[in-house]
This record gives structure tokens, C-alpha cells and sequence, in this order.
């Protein structure tokens, strides 16, 4: 089984994801010069009073990529290395710069770390479960500490927004949201015609070889929700629908792929970031039963690279991957 299996299922349980309340400072007219302003933040953990604008700011979990692309005041960050594949080189140099102060788990972090960079806002990128191996008692003692966890898998959009509105950085935010969008849109322009009238389906890379699985993706679901951006329709549903990924992905038996695949006009799978299908993808690419999909006999199979992107800026290089895997639609 892939060992990122267990990070994307806890990734995706539900959480609790909310706009931030009104702003309001502290202290009075008199001396508002001399104390600094704050606001109240609305986060998993309740409501947060935090700096208006933060100066220096830790970030863990999936706040990670989403502040150092909207350029925050980070002075400590956990480790992200799942992502290093989705970043540009300028946010992949300040990555490697950056005080690691927490490993890939929230069980990894490293309090007397964190208090050594002496961070005035602490945001906490991680699954609400998660937070039970963390004492946020002891964080809260060094700063205050806003918990915004991802949920579903297409509600990185919101999850980003809020991690970035809690650093100050919401018009940098806002500034990739708007180059995402206008992207997305000259794609969709470029493919409209093509897509009408397919259905699509999704082979994802979480499946399990020794139990003989193969990972289903429906609409919303990590392998598809980027390109439903620029029109691709998926069809189907989830048979018995769980909490956050759950609710949009499945791991049907090998056996069961005509029955899952066997009504699309076309299927998308994951690749890696490197372009090859994962162990468990090649799995069912190497079997009889998919070769005898319709859609596979009608050559219209497509593979996508980096459909893990959590926040605009990667996803832009998802976008890219979906052109040009798509690229054959265009000529019949």
C-alpha cells in the first residue's frame, strides 16, 4: 500500500471551515500608537484573538506551501517534502531556507524550537483529529495559535484563503486565486467543444495491490476537482459515502473495473510527478479488464500529473499537465 495513502485519507475527514470574524483593535484611541492592533480569528479551535498583521509567523502542515507562496512573515515551518515536487524554485529556495521547527506529523513537532524563533501568530495546517497530538496549551503559551485543517479534497480553495487571511496576506492570496482563474478559463475557452457530452471517470493512486483494488476518484475528489475547473465532467457517485475523500473516492475490487469504468466516454488517472503511473495505477493499467474498456479501446485515456496541488499557484502546473494530456481531443 503507498505509504501517502493514510496521509490523504486523514487529510480529507471533515472539518469545521469557516469565515474569519470582524477585525477589532485593542486599546483605546489614546494609545493605539503604542499597542499593537488586533482582530479576532475564526478557526477550528474557536475564536482566536490574532496580530492584524503578523510579523512573524510558523506555519505546519498544509499552511505550509500556502503561506510561502502568499510571501507571509514566516520564521519556522514543518517539513513539506510531498509538495517540494508542486513548487516553483523561488518558493522551493525559501522552503529550504526556512527554521524547520516540526516534522511531516503533528506528533513531530518541536516546541522548544518554535519558541526559540519567538513567533508572534503560530497556524496550524493539519487534520482536526491531528490536533489531539499536539499540546496546544504549550503552543498557545508562545503564540496565539489558529488551527485551519483541510476537509474535503476540493476545499484547499478555502483552506488557503483562510491560512492566508490569518498571516495578513490575503491580497497576495487573492492575486494567485486571479491568475488561477484566468488560466482556467482559456483552458475551458480551448476545450469547450471537445468535452461536451463525455462523461469521464478516474483511476486515482491510492489503491491497494495486495488486497487487489484500484483507487475510483468521483467529481470533487483530488484527482479530478482541478480539472473539473476547465469543464471535464465526471459521472458516478461513491456507493456508501464516508467523511471528506471518502465522500468522493472509493477502492473498488480489480474485478469490478468494467462495472466502475464501463459507462465512461473517457478516463483521466494520476501520474506522478515525474510523468510514470504509480505501482498501484500501473496495476490496473496492466490489466486485462481495462484494456477492454470502452474507453480504452477508443484511445481515450488520459494521464495527469500533479493532481495533489493544494493552493493556486501549484495547481497552475496541474493546469498545464491537463492541456497537454488533453492536447489529442483536439484533433478528433
Amino acid at each position: 500500500m503507498s505509504s501517502r495513502k493514510p496521509w490523504r485519507l486523514a487529510g480529507a475527514l471533515a472539518l469545521a471551515l469557516a469565515l474569519t470574524a470582524t477585525g477589532c483593535g485593542s486599546g483605546d484611541s489614546a494609545d493605539k500608537s503604542d499597542t499593537a492592533q488586533t482582530r479576532v480569528f475564526k478557526a477550528d479551535n474557536g475564536d482566536i484573538t490574532i496580530p492584524a498583521d503578523p510579523e512573524r509567523v510558523v506555519a505546519t502542515g498544509y499552511a505550509v506551501p500556502a503561506l510561502i507562496e502568499a510571501d507571509a512573515a514566516l520564521v519556522g515551518i514543518s517539513t513539506w517534502e510531498r509538495g517540494l515536487p508542486l513548487m516553483t524554485d523561488e518558493d522551493r529556495a525559501a522552503y529550504d531556507k526556512l527554521e524547520k521547527i516540526a516534522g511531516a506529523s503533528a506528533a513531530e513537532t518541536n516546541y522548544e524550537a518554535i519558541a526559540a524563533v519567538k513567533p508572534d501568530l503560530i497556524v496550524i495546517g493539519v487534520p482536526k483529529p491531528a490536533l489531539a497530538q499536539l499540546d496546544l496549551k504549550r503552543l498557545e503559551s508562545i503564540a496565539p495559535v489558529v488551527a485551519v485543517g483541510p476537509t474535503t479534497p476540493d476545499a484547499w480553495r478555502d483552506l488557503t484563503r483562510l491560512q492566508s487571511d490569518a498571516a495578513g496576506r490575503l491580497e497576495e492570496f487573492e492575486d494567485a486565486e486571479n491568475a488561477y482563474e484566468k488560466k482556467a478559463k482559456e483552458i475551458a475557452d480551448k476545450y469547450k467543444d471537445v468535452l461536451t457530452g463525455l462523461d469521464f471517470g478516474h483511476v486515482g493512486a491510492y489503491g491497494e495491490i495486495e488486497a487487489g483494488s484500484f483507487h475510483r476518484e468521483f467529481g470533487g475528489s483530488w484527482g479530478t476537482n482541478i480539472a473539473e475547473d476547465i469543464g471535464v465532467k465526471y459521472y458516478g457517485e461513491v456507493k456508501e459515502k464516508g467523511q471528506g475523500a471518502l465522500a468522493v473516492s472509493e477502492y473498488p475490487s480489480i474485478e469490478e473495473l468494467p462495472e466502475s469504468l464501463g459507462d465512461a466516454d473517457a478516463i483521466t488517472y494520476t501520474l506522478d510527478a515525474d510523468g510514470k503511473p504509480s505501482e498501484a495505477v500501473q496495476y490496473v493499467l496492466d490489466s486485462k479488464l481495462w484494456k477492454n474498456l470502452p474507453a480504452v479501446k477508443a484511445g481515450k485515456v488520459f494521464g495527469l500529473q500533479y493532481t495533489e496541488a493544494a493552493t493556486y499557484a501549484s495547481a497552475l502546473k496541474t493546469l498545464d499537465s491537463i492541456d497537454k494530456a488533453l492536447a489529442p481531443l483536439l484533433n478528433g
